[in-house]
């Protein structure tokens, strides 16, 4: 793919008005205390899956309106606790797997915690948390992207931003987790997870996230994204709105609780993004939009021959450099004189 979006220069310097309801706050605030007051305690039940240098805990925790959510936690067992640890969050259309997959943050001494996404999970990896609106969602195209769209209550990432505050509180609780060591991290739809929940948890009072890595985010600057992009899952929402032609104004007043610039402007942990700048699925200009509202302090590495993969495992090396150093700061228990694991 050739670069089809903005020169470096002027990504740099876009900063793009943001279109934001005037109840936006009142009704994150609200959508959240009503989850914290339904939650329950989280359960981190041990299986044994062969591996001997880290314990594995299937989780079950409350998300969104008190509902049961799945994850993983995997806790290395060469580094003594408390522990510094990784909130993950994941792409479209992926659930949690198999815990095999989540070693690399525990390899490098951090206990990660991933969360399953709800409804999502038949595309690339099985998941095992079903969607649940008992008020019902109105018709869709097929996907998540559309679906309760036409209010802002019912919108399937009300759920899932509001799942994403409460897995970064179900970490906290765990006894091998330091809770003022805890960071986030995702790319694609998880770095649009991962962003709104650095802005919803410092809009909250918590709970804390000492940093943010957030690649690629989905979500972001949505009105020039599906100016930009025919790919998946932009797509969906053209093809939602070539039918329902008379609703583009409620679908866009949707949108706007939900754009990541939104959150971004209200995130005051340190953040790494990444941005590739032949990406078609979450175009780079996107990306920017987000980055460059961002309230926190921040770094951003650009990728200049990457897609959606944005540096692929060579940004895994900025992303152990980025934690240790905040980690180090807090007294961590890995070696802040190298990249953890190193």
């Amino acid at each position: 793919m050739a670069i089809f979006d903005l020169e470096l220069p002027e990504l740099e310097g876009y900063r793009p008005e943001r279109t934001e309801p005037a109840d936006f706050e009142p009704f994150w605030a609200e959508t959240l205390a009503d989850a914290r007051a339904r939650g329950s305690e989280p359960v981190f039940e041990r299986i044994e899956i062969g591996l001997t240098s880290v314990d594995v805990f299937d989780v079950t925790f409350s998300g969104y309106a008190g509902q049961a959510v799945k994850g993983w936690l995997v806790v290395p067992l060469h580094v003594p606790g408390p522990r510094p640890a990784i909130v993950e969050f994941i792409g479209y259309g992926g659930g949690r797997g198999l815990p095999y997959s989540w070693l690399t943050w525990a390899a490098a001494g951090y206990v990660q915690f991933v969360m399953d996404t709800r409804g999502q999970g038949s595309a690339w990896s099985p998941g095992d948390t079903p969607d649940v609106d008992p008020a019902g969602i109105g018709p869709e195209y097929p996907g998540f992207l559309t679906r309760g769209i036409f209010d802002p209550a019912r919108y399937y990432y009300r759920r899932v931003f509001t799942d994403g505050v409460m897995a970064v509180a179900a970490t906290h609780g765990h006894p091998a987790v330091d809770p003022e060591r805890v960071l986030i991290t995702g790319a694609s739809q998880g770095g649009g997870i991962a962003l709104a929940t650095s802005g919803l948890t410092a809009m909250s009072g918590g709970p804390r996230v000492l940093g943010a890595m957030i690649d690629v985010p989905f979500l972001s600057h949505i009105r020039r994204a599906i100016d930009l992009t025919d790919d998946a899952p932009y797509v969906e929402l053209t093809h939602f709105l070539h039918i329902h032609r008379d609703r583009v104004d409620d679908v866009f007043r949707t949108l706007s609780y939900f754009d990541g610039m939104n959150f971004a402007a209200r995130a005051t942990s340190p953040a790494l993004f990444s941005v590739g700048l032949r990406d078609t699925i979450c175009p780079p200009s996107t990306v920017f939009a987000s980055y460059n509202h961002y309230a926190g302090p921040k770094e951003i590495r650009v990728w200049p021959f990457s897609g959606h993969d944005a540096g692929a495992a060579n940004h895994m090396a900025e992303q152990l450099r980025f934690a240790a150093e905040l980690v180090a700061g807090t007294g961590s228990t890995v070696d802040p004189g190298e990249p953890p694991g190193g």
